[in-house]
């Protein structure tokens, strides 16, 4: 991406700029937002450099575009890496943020860090996430000086969008092909293919790599439907809870488990956030140290 300090002349005439995601499916690696923005008197020229949707070209071409595009002094780009921890996490707090609502914030970010750095932007196309036009409402009310275009398959409709399209599958591509595991385990390998779920070598590769306690590598979105068939394997986690005498509870009763299953330890939320939030069941580590479950801050 080009630096504030470097932004060229034509960034200050009215500018256009495509938005589009790569990696937005796989159960593995991250999901990367790009963007690629130029001068709106460039457009022509944008057209004949040949970019096209991403999924249509081969590893070799996307590569050859993007380094072009990179020496190219007339565009500017950019993108946001989302961590596969930060997807999992966001989509399974307790309020949670679905995957359209991460995607829109991430195009938001790209709007808002161009715009920061001084590029004059009239026009932005974005790839459509959710319904387009409740998407384009919301862009709209958040810039209002800019035009907002969202349209189904504008990679493969609007040049500068295909071109926002090979910055984001080039970005992702290095980035899990060159992704270093957090785990050291012996058996650890990389042979997990495309990451997408229907990918047999993908499937393989989850399979290996589960554990019976800790689960799935840091490279997994665990919050994905896919991971759910591999609970079965998983071993049942109980949390000893001791209730406060105080509480009234009987003996029988003072002592209970909270079972945790499932890869979200999703299982029996509901009763055990009640007793959590109550106090009653709260084990004693956090009652002698005045620990409180607490739903906002």
């Amino acid at each position: 991406m080009r630096s504030e300090a470097a932004l060229p002349k034509w960034a200050a005439k009215p500018c256009m700029m495509g938005i589009d995601e790569a990696g937005r499916g796989p159960v593995l690696g991250p999901m990367v937002y790009g963007c690629l923005y130029c001068a709106c008197s460039y457009q022509k020229a944008l057209s004949t450099l040949n970019f096209a949707d991403s999924k249509t070209l081969k590893e070799e071409k996307r590569e050859e575009l993007f380094e072009n595009l990179k020496t190219d002094e007339s565009i500017g780009w950019a993108v946001d890496v989302i961590d596969p921890r930060e997807l999992s996490s966001k989509m399974l707090k307790k309020h949670k943020i679905n995957l359209n609502e991460i995607s829109h914030d991430s195009a938001i970010g790209l709007v808002s860090r161009v715009l920061n750095m001084g590029v004059l932007l009239t026009e932005v196309y974005v790839d459509t996430v959710g319904d387009a036009e409740k998407y384009r409402i919301k862009l709209s009310e958040r810039f209002p000086s800019i035009k907002f275009v969202v349209a189904k398959k504008a990679d493969s409709i609007y040049p500068v969008v295909s071109g926002a399209s090979i910055v984001a599958k080039v970005t992702r591509d290095r980035a899990l092909r060159d992704w270093v595991l957090d785990e050291t385990a012996e058996n650890m390998h990389r042979n997990f293919g495309s990451g997408y779920p229907g990918d047999p070598e993908t499937k393989s590769w989850l399979d290996d790599h589960k554990h019976s306690v800790f689960g799935f590598p840091t490279l997994v979105r665990f919050s994905w439907g896919t991971c759910t068939s591999y609970s079965k394997h998983l071993v049942e986690v109980l949390w000893e809870s001791d209730a406060a005498d105080e509480d009234g509870l009987s003996e029988r009763t003072r002592k209970r488990q909270l079972k945790l299953t499932n890869v979200g330890f999703t299982a029996s939320k509901r009763k055990s956030e009640e007793i959590e939030s109550s106090g009653k069941g709260r084990c004693k580590f956090f009652q002698a140290r005045k620990l409180e479950l607490l739903s906002e801050f």
